[in-house]
């Protein structure tokens, strides 16, 4: 008898499906509400490219004296530094306005898209940096660095609309 095999995935290619959402408010990270998330800005259509938002554990050598092997423990949880690069404007009215440094919220990751039959990620996160990035070549962009402030709520089912 052979093992039962994983169910296959069905395959996507995340832009034009994902969605990502900056929340100023999210009283219960681990099930937000309808009216939060609407409360929230889409930051889909200006985002350039993404960095981090994973969630690593550390972990501890389990050495004995029994064996010459030595086993480990998952201890503690960490985000790495995390970021989102958006497009710049010209005339300066672009993200730096809703994300200053120092901006406390959330950033709320739908990666199959804004269904209710489906979970997202919420981050809960602070502003830590806005780079310029400047080119010879490429558009004007701007690289949000967030830092990720507390344990984020991971495969949280999306409420549907009202």
């Amino acid at each position: 008898m052979a093992a039962t095999p994983i169910t296959q995935a069905t395959r996507y290619f995340a832009p034009g499906i994902s969605k990502v959402l900056f929340v100023p408010t999210i009283a219960n990270p681990a099930s937000p509400t309808r009216a939060e998330l609407d409360a929230g800005t889409d930051l889909s259509g200006e985002t350039n490219a993404i960095d981090g938002w994973t969630v690593t554990a550390d972990t501890a050598d389990t050495p004995d004296l029994v064996s010459t092997f030595v086993g480990k423990l998952p201890t503690t949880t960490s985000a790495d530094d995390s970021s989102i690069t958006f497009y710049s404007s010209q005339d300066g009215q672009d993200v730096r306005s809703l994300l200053p440094r120092g901006t406390r919220g959330f950033v709320v990751w739908m990666d199959e898209g804004d269904d209710p039959s489906l979970t997202m990620d919420v981050f809960p996160v602070m502003v830590s940096s806005n780079a310029k990035q400047r080119s010879m070549s490429d558009p004007a962009l701007i690289q949000v660095m967030f830092v990720v402030t507390r344990e984020p709520s991971e495969n949280v089912t999306i409420p549907a609309s009202a």
